[in-house]
């Protein structure tokens, strides 16, 4: 990787990494377990940056890479855990509320994953299934299914429609 290359991905790093650990922590709720998605991700980026940083959308790609790490480390784990409010990475109001976020911890891992991109990230639905790699449809019914979920465990009812 020449010099040029070297400050992109460097500069390209230190903007984006807190927000990938971030994603990653509110789909795994554990802060050692994103810090090693998010590392692995930008390991994997480092391999392929000649080729991403050439992207329209090269943060789409790590937060792909990173989405699925985590979740595949969530089925493999099948844990279940508590909002920790000494993570030092952003965090936003929504994150601040415990309640929402021992829902959020309740969900499967792919309906995390796109409430997490959707709700927290206020990503549109077609970029929710690009770094999900799913297809749109495929994003909406994990966004409904966990709607329908999290207003079960918040005791409200589901009234906003996904589009």
């Amino acid at each position: 990787m020449g010099s040029g290359a070297a400050e992109g991905y460097e500069w390209f790093f230190r903007s984006e990494y807190p927000q990938v650990v971030r994603t990653a922590y509110l789909v795994l709720q554990d802060k050692e377990g994103a810090r090693d998605v998010a590392q692995e991700a930008f390991i994997q980026l480092l391999r392929h940056w000649a080729k991403v940083s050439r992207y329209d959308k090269p943060e789409a790609w790590v937060r792909r890479v990173a989405i699925r790490l985590a979740v595949k480390t969530a089925r493999k784990q099948r844990f279940q855990s508590t909002f920790s409010d000494d993570i030092d990475v952003p965090t936003t109001s929504a994150t601040r509320d415990p309640d929402l976020m021992k829902a959020v911890a309740t969900l499967p891992s792919a309906q995390r994953a796109a409430v997490v991109l959707f709700y927290f990230e206020d990503r549109p639905v077609s970029e929710v299934a690009e770094i999900m790699d799913c297809s749109e449809s495929t994003a909406k019914v994990h966004l409904h299914r966990a709607r329908k979920k999290l207003a079960t465990a918040l005791g409200e009812e589901v009234t906003v429609d996904v589009s």
